[in-house]
């Protein structure tokens, strides 16, 4: 079973790859297709939206069904952002350290306890006939001091999950407990759920 996996992000692609493999699914990029994927302006007002809008993209593009993640990281003392600006918050071409660096001077006043985050993912998954599954998973945390570890991407060495750095965690370890591998075990039930009810995708 082959679906489309509507993202740029290699890491992001890898992390997608590792919890859909047990499913059974396939998961390839639009590129590895040999078919290149119009840009998608990601105009929506929520995580939810902004996947929606990757995912029919892709699905209409590609007549595949279709996988798309959004997702970013929501702090307290910032009002909850850099929210769905995650990925641009400190510009179009920066890099993660230097958004990283951007939040940490930010919250350089910020006391411990004012801290506070939890990060986003909402997946939506889209069919060639029209239907579509969306969930959201979350997790709650705090921003560190300082970075930490060289383990996952975006914003996992400043995100501390229980006293521990997201950049501390193994792969296997941050998909027990991570937005995504959250939103990907509601993916996981409401896909079976929907393979068992419409044989055409098995």
């Amino acid at each position: 079973m082959k679906f489309i996996i509507a993202t740029n992000n290699p890491k992001k692609l890898i992390e997608l790859e590792r919890i859909l493999k047990p499913l059974g699914i396939e998961a390839v990029t639009a590129k590895q297709e040999g078919i290149i994927l119009d840009d998608v302006e990601e105009n929506g007002t929520t995580f939810t939206e902004n996947s929606f809008l990757k995912a029919d993209a892709a699905c209409r593009k590609t007549g595949l069904p279709a996988i798309a993640d959004d997702s970013g990281i929501c702090i307290d003392a910032l009002n909850g952002a850099p929210g769905i600006y995650s990925a641009r918050f400190a510009g179009e071409s920066s890099t993660d350290e230097e958004k990283n660096a951007l939040i940490l001077e930010k919250l350089r006043d910020v006391e411990r306890e004012k801290r506070g985050a939890h990060y986003v993912s909402a997946i939506t998954c889209v069919f060639p006939n029209g239907d579509k599954i969306q969930v959201e998973g979350k997790c709650f945390g705090e921003i560190a001091l300082e970075p930490s570890g060289n383990g996952g991407f975006g914003y996992d060495p400043i995100f501390l999950y229980e006293g521990r750095s997201f950049g501390d965690f193994t792969p296997e370890e941050k998909d027990k407990v991570s937005h995504r591998g959250n939103s990907l075990r509601m993916l996981q039930s409401e896909l079976t759920k929907y393979l068992e009810e419409n044989n055409a995708y098995k």
